[in-house]
């Protein structure tokens, strides 16, 4: 159990342009001990999780490391001191190996000054083995699985001495098996008197892995508690300030007539899918992460090829060989990464709602008032919070984030709405937005099919849902037959034979 203070935050403030993203936040964390945060998206975790890690300086406050106050501030510094971070998007180097990762920005040199290849392989090995992992040091990471990622991210920590670990949304994208196994070397880094801060929306989870949580919202500190003495809704409730009595919203719409069709669409990475979709509808897309989700939508809107196979919209096929072939017939996708595919971080919100719809603004000049005005529209109907529309999208929280690149396509009145993990790393109040958003296009007509991984989120949102294992669609499940088992069976390679 959690022994003394390892981390104390006393009365931390800070502002950005516009925004004032900490107000006099105070917690601390004790050695051994998970300490989990939580908050709506923009409540100031991020902003506090770079303090702590020395990427900002705090206007106003102190930080104690270990009861030594803290007064040089930058990341390789906290580094030093014990302080490491594993990021929501992890930065492994793909082509370099397991060992090389482990050692990255710290590579042994012998007395040639060249890397010293054997040492490092051996001292990676020896880590590993010790604690009780079987990876092979000399592995391409590339050949890794996301979850092996991050316990390759541990190990690099460990082998730092890290005696404070951030963890941000540790297990947004990995599948149930492995969150397991994140779990069960989380408890044995408490057992080696490592202390934790863990950030994550999935409240469900929170109790498995934590000792403490403190609640952040609007930048102050809220509360903090033993993780046992609230239940989920009073965590939810504090976290947004209200009280919520569901966290999905009604759909009313009713599923129509056959909207889109897919028939038999194959490549190198999905084998025969096929599928309809229905005007009002809601589709979900469930399986196990590699199913091949992802890799048919990205098909579907033209990013990748395909090999064959028919695309079918209101009755009429449609060759989508390029994205903007699949934009001028309607169809949507929303990347489920959002930072890398959906936003140019450094440019405004403005810029970012209208890139894909220059057409809309075009003529002798761009016609920026009209720009401007689309934004501050879907600004004021999407909720995105942020002092203008010429605020740098990387400067937004992950939901506020999402709202701008939803925004950016609605403006394209979309026929098919394809969204990918369209609520993950957002918290509860935001995602009750995006499934509203949803629900508002298939009350116009429109066809949504939702990619998710969380299957609380596909039986409380979804008409009906596809399952796809190993590339093939193995299951399909109507509404009424909703279970969080008999999707996974079929998640698990199943099919409708043996259903």
């Amino acid at each position: 159990m959690a022994g003394n203070v390892a981390l104390e935050l006393r009365n931390i403030s800070k502002s950005f342009p516009g925004v004032k993203a900490l107000d006099n936040v105070s917690f601390t964390v004790n050695e051994g001990e998970v300490h989990v945060l939580v908050g709506e998206n923009g409540a100031g975790k991020s902003t506090l999780i770079k303090i702590i890690n020395g990427m900002y300086t705090a206007d106003e406050g102190e930080m104690y490391l270990f009861g030594e106050k803290i007064t040089t501030h930058n990341p390789r510094y906290m580094k030093q001191k014990g302080v490491a971070t594993i990021h929501q998007e992890l930065n492994p180097v793909p082509d370099l190996t397991v060992a090389e990762n482990i050692f990255l920005g710290r590579l042994p040199v012998n007395k040639f000054k060249k890397v010293d290849k054997k040492y490092m392989v051996r001292e990676a090995q020896r880590l590993i083995n010790e604690l009780g992992f079987k990876y092979d040091a000399n592995a391409i990471m590339r050949s890794l699985t996301v979850s092996d990622m991050q316990i390759i991210e541990i190990i690099k920590a460990i082998s730092v001495n890290a005696k404070v670990i951030i963890m941000d949304e540790p297990t947004s994208s990995i599948t149930e098996a492995e969150v397991a196994v994140l779990h069960e070397q989380i408890h044995r880094l408490k057992a080696m008197g490592i202390s934790i801060i863990y950030i994550s929306h999935k409240l469900d989870e929170l109790k498995k892995v934590g000792d403490r949580l403190t609640i952040l919202r609007d930048g102050q500190t809220i509360s903090s508690h033993n993780i046992d003495d609230l239940t989920q809704d009073e965590i939810i409730a504090k976290m947004v300030g209200r009280k919520m009595d569901n966290i999905y919203p009604e759909k009313t719409a009713k599923v129509g007539e056959k909207l889109f069709e897919v028939k038999g669409l194959t490549s190198n990475k999905f084998h025969d899918v096929s599928f309809t979709l229905h005007k009002g509808e809601i589709l979900g897309m469930s399986g196990l992460v590699g199913a091949g989700r992802t890799e048919t939508a990205r098909a579907i809107f033209g990013l990748d090829p395909y090999k064959s196979g028919e695309i079918i919209l209101n009755g009429k096929q449609v060759k989508v060989k390029k994205v903007r072939d699949a934009i001028n017939e309607g169809i949507i996708y929303l990347s489920e990464d959002r930072k890398l595919e959906g936003l140019v971080l450094i440019r405004s919100i403005c810029e970012n709602i209208g890139l894909p719809n220059l057409k809309r603004y075009s003529g002798f000049l761009l016609n920026k008032r009209k720009e401007r005005k689309d934004a501050e529209e879907m600004r004021e109907k999407l909720r995105i919070k942020t002092p203008n529309v010429d605020f740098p999208a990387q400067n937004l929280s992950g939901g506020n984030q999402q709202k701008v690149v939803i925004a950016k396509w609605l403006l394209q009145d979309p026929k098919v709405f394809i969204m990918d993990e369209p609520t993950r790393g957002i918290d509860v109040g935001a995602k009750y937005e995006i499934y509203k958003i949803m629900c508002d296009l298939a009350e116009r007509g429109a066809g949504v099919i939702m990619i998710s991984s969380e299957l609380p989120e596909i039986i409380g949102v979804c008409d009906r849902t596809l399952v796809m294992a190993e590339g093939r669609v193995t299951g399909e499940v109507m509404r009424e037959e909703f279970s969080q088992e008999r999707i996974m069976s079929f998640a698990l390679g199943g099919d409708l034979a043996n259903g």
